[in-house]
């Protein structure tokens, strides 16, 4: 493995450069019962340039783009090849999260314009810097009692990081980043069911330019290098959360979030499917359509809809208390649309509804609050998942996910400034799946 630690100076200038506003997704009802928006419009400062992706094979800054037999309507993206993967012979897909894992990444985020601790003040308002490396410390050290945990951190802050994140079994790498979002801008990892693995880059853009990402641009294929595992960045620019797979052929996402000029401008809806399935190894989409234009996402898919096996998922559904907004028609349809739909190989979908909390009981009172049991983590033997202070909403979500997996732990933690951020467990961790 290699040290990263020359990689932090490198990136500092165009860092400051970079640097625009917050990533803030969902929102709060408020208490009065009035409704508002639950997810709240990011004000942009400025616009930013998508840095170049790592290439972990070449050492260079040649790009290379996968694509993949498969979900191919025309037009489709000029096909060229995927790298060899580390051992196995079959073909690569990425799997769930359920599959075992060699560890999870994580990243730790240190940079004090982003989490002011003061709303309307820039950045994320309302969390502090220090409330938030304490939630993904918790989470770090919380997921490390069942599998080792990487956590990437920018070279001065290692020692905080090591300090915070103390389970045996979590390691701090020097490897450079701007903030804790692992799962949008870490690499994508695909295994192939006989010893295979690489990672795949969805060219991270901070959501479409909305965020300064000038270290986690390169992350994918930093944490590839890192690892020595073959690296190709995808024919689209997305992120992790944007996109659930079954592991089995089929994927699901929101229209508004990747179909998005900020993100594929010159890719229709066809060649966008197409670059999907061919970095996941799927074979069909299903699009929700989701919701534009009202947070840094444009509506992420994990937030609300999660596959869980191959014809099965699982889809939270708004509390009775919830304005009918957007959002909630958006949760509403969604699990309409899924339920019965055909996956991939032919066979209807079956959906399960989990509930959402009460926004007018839970702890936090940020506006910006994302609220999502959905938005769990599966780990070795556990299910990590968030608790919002609705006590009755928590227990009946913690019953639901240890219905929904039988036979591994399920672990509620509060981490109320990851919420107030704008996403949840799923959202800052990245599994890495044994090949």
């Amino acid at each position: 493995m290699n040290d990263q630690n020359d990689l932090n100076d490198r990136n500092d200038e165009n860092d400051r450069r970079d640097r625009v506003g917050p990533k803030v997704r969902a929102g709060r009802p408020a208490a009065s019962g009035v409704g508002v928006d639950r997810r709240s419009l990011l004000a942009i400062a400025g616009a930013t340039t998508v840095g170049v992706v790592w290439a972990a094979n070449s050492g260079t800054s040649q790009v290379a783009r996968a694509d993949t037999p498969g979900c191919t309507p025309s037009p489709t993206p000029t096909p060229t090849p995927t790298p060899t993967p580390t051992g196995g012979t079959g073909a690569l897909a990425v799997p769930l999260d359920s599959v075992p894992h060699t560890r999870t990444w994580m990243a730790w985020p240190d940079d004090p314009t982003i989490w002011t601790g003061r709303s309307g003040s820039g950045g994320r308002g309302g969390p502090s810097l220090a409330g938030i490396q304490g939630d993904i410390a918790r989470i770090a050290n919380t997921i490390a009692k069942y599998e080792d945990v990487y956590v990437c951190a920018n070279s001065a802050s290692v020692a905080a990081a090591k300090k915070a994140c103390n389970a045996a079994r979590v390691t701090v790498v020097a490897i450079p980043v701007n903030d804790c979002w692992m799962r949008d801008s870490g690499p994508v990892f695909r295994t192939d069911g006989a010893g295979g693995l690489d990672a795949i880059g969805l060219n991270f853009n901070g959501w479409g330019n909305q965020q300064t990402h000038a270290n986690d641009a390169l992350l994918a294929g930093r944490v590839a290098a890192y690892l020595g595992v073959p690296f190709t960045a995808a024919g689209l620019v997305s992120e992790g959360g944007a996109i659930e797979t079954d592991g089995a052929g089929t994927l699901m996402a929101t229209k508004s979030s990747i179909i998005d000029p900020k993100r594929n401008p010159s890719l229709s809806q066809a060649q966008i499917e197409a670059a999907m399935c061919a970095a996941y190894g799927a074979a069909k989409v299903i699009w929700f359509n989701g919701v534009a234009g009202q947070d840094i996402t444009n509506d992420h898919v994990d937030a609300t809809s999660r596959f869980l096996t191959e014809g099965r998922a699982v889809v939270q559904q708004p509390n009775s208390t919830d304005p009918h907004d957007a959002w909630y028609t958006d949760a509403i349809s969604q699990y309409t649309l899924l339920n019965g739909t055909a996956d991939a190989q032919g066979h209807a979908i079956a959906a399960t509804k989990i509930g959402g909390p009460n926004y007018n009981v839970i702890r936090s009172t940020s506006t910006t609050f994302v609220g999502s049991y959905a938005n769990y983590y599966v780990c070795n033997g556990a299910v990590i998942s968030a608790q919002f202070g609705d006590t009755s909403a928590d227990a009946a979500a913690k019953a639901a996910l240890q219905n929904l997996f039988p036979g591994r732990v399920v672990e509620q933690l509060n981490i109320d400034n990851v919420g107030a951020g704008g996403g949840g467990i799923h959202c800052v961790t990245q599994p890495q799946p044994a090949p």
